[in-house]
């Protein structure tokens, strides 16, 4: 079974905003005109023998790319595939706290993301604390990105460290920290070591181009603390696992890590 950590289903507004047009230097395809069907991210799932997705809200202070609504719709339409991930606007910190609540009780959806980059603010910022103390008030993790940012915005919100203040502040909140956190995987691997409630997904990266560090720590004690994920659409599923024997996880190891690991996590 694979269950992969970080995906969306895009709309036109996701698809065609501006903060986005950087990344076409990397995947080289056209900006969508079209809305993109349901049937396609079920389709590219299939081809990588995904089972399950958790697939995402956005958030961005100028823009809802992804609405709550529209990821609800989306779950509703494919139930046993996908999983709902929200965000909020963390500007507005009670209005945040009452979607997320609405997002957990009232949509189902499993954890709430939000992506430090997008709001150019660390997740030590005041504003994220009302969403910690939400998500740990129902139980769900709290998903953000580390690392160095695709788009052209500024990649220091992204470092790794940051995390442990709030891991610190929150030991019970469950942590999702996405993309590896490259050029910061050291960093990364020894927050996910300190901590118990936090762990990394592989969003945005393909298994040939893991950090070795990072191989070398699922294949150890790391095991139970790294994910699989794709950043559906930018890179699809059975992209995304190329190279997955060349790491040469035992079997454990490689079950955890497609699907194991994010079952515990996101309580599915």
């Amino acid at each position: 079974m694979i269950i992969d950590a970080w995906a969306q289903h895009p709309t036109l507004r996701h698809s065609q905003d501006e903060i986005f047009a950087s990344l076409r230097r990397w995947t080289r395809r056209e900006v969508p005109t079209e809305p993109i069907p349901l049937s396609a991210t079920l389709a590219s799932m299939d081809a990588g023998g995904v089972a399950r997705s958790l697939i995402s809200a956005w958030y961005a202070p100028r823009n809802v790319m992804i609405s709550n609504d529209e990821v609800a719709d989306f779950v509703a339409q494919a139930p046993e595939r996908l999983v709902g991930v929200g965000s909020v606007d963390i500007s507005k910190p009670m209005q945040a706290v009452y979607e997320i609540r609405r997002c957990v009780q009232e949509l189902g959806f499993k954890a709430i993301r939000v992506l430090p980059w997008l709001w150019e603010a660390p997740p030590t910022d005041r504003r994220f604390y009302p969403v910690y103390v939400a998500c740990c008030e129902l139980g769900v993790p709290f998903c953000t990105q580390i690392g160095h940012t695709g788009p052209l915005m500024p990649s220091e919100v992204g470092r790794p460290v940051y995390l442990d203040r709030v891991a610190l502040d929150f030991p019970e909140l469950k942590i999702v920290a996405g993309h590896i956190g490259y050029p910061w995987t050291d960093e990364a691997i020894a927050l996910v070591t300190k901590h118990e409630n936090v762990t990394i997904d592989t969003s945005a990266y393909t298994a040939k181009r893991y950090p070795s560090a990072l191989v070398e720590f699922m294949r150890g004690h790391g095991r139970s603390k790294v994910m699989f994920g794709t950043n559906y659409p930018m890179i699809q599923p059975a992209q995304a696992l190329e190279g997955l024997d060349a790491l040469a996880l035992d079997d454990e190891s490689r079950a955890l890590f497609l699907a194991g690991n994010a079952k515990r996590v996101f309580n599915l």
